[in-house]
């Protein structure tokens, strides 16, 4: 987090030339993530291969329709989680982002929880896919993130936006 009302020369970086950003065609997981209360949506795509009986994110993607913070932060995380096994991609959390962004402002944090959260849901929508045993924790925060996105899709579809969701 920063005190800062202004954003960090990093977050600048990657607002403008964002690392990682378009889709990947047949990604092996998608997650979609949105807040209603600002209006961003996020999609991540992911490609997973099995490496040693561990399942590793081999290329990450973003698009975000949103400020610069949120796509600032989902650069940074696809970044942070590009390399991982799914299991480590699950332990980066929004400070993580932060700490690698140098901070954002306070009225701006809620972007890099969207970024935890845009992980958390392609790596559901991974073990869905796969048949694997979900988390009870990883079940739960599903629903909640699912609950978001299908109210932020509803505001944007009354507002008229067109996401690719809507």
């Amino acid at each position: 987090m920063s005190n800062s009302q202004f954003y960090s020369k990093k977050v600048m970086e990657h607002f403008l030339k964002p690392r990682n950003y378009g889709r990947i065609e047949n990604a092996d997981a998608v997650g979609k993530v949105g807040d209603p209360s600002c209006g961003d949506v996020m999609w991540l795509y992911l490609k997973i291969k099995e490496k040693n009986g561990k399942y590793v994110i081999e290329e990450a993607k973003f698009e975000t329709f949103g400020c610069a913070a949120a796509i600032a932060s989902s650069s940074v995380a696809t970044e942070i989680i590009k390399g991982k096994t799914i299991e480590e991609a699950l332990k980066v959390s929004n400070k993580d982002i932060l700490k690698e962004l140098g901070g954002l402002p306070l009225v701006k944090v809620h972007c890099s929880l969207l970024a935890e959260d845009a992980i958390r849901e392609a790596i559901y929508n991974f073990m869905r896919k796969k048949g694997l045993q979900i988390p009870e924790e990883l079940e739960k925060r599903h629903e909640k993130i699912k609950a978001r996105l299908d109210k932020t899709l509803e505001m944007h579809k009354k507002l008229g936006y067109v996401t690719g969701e809507n």
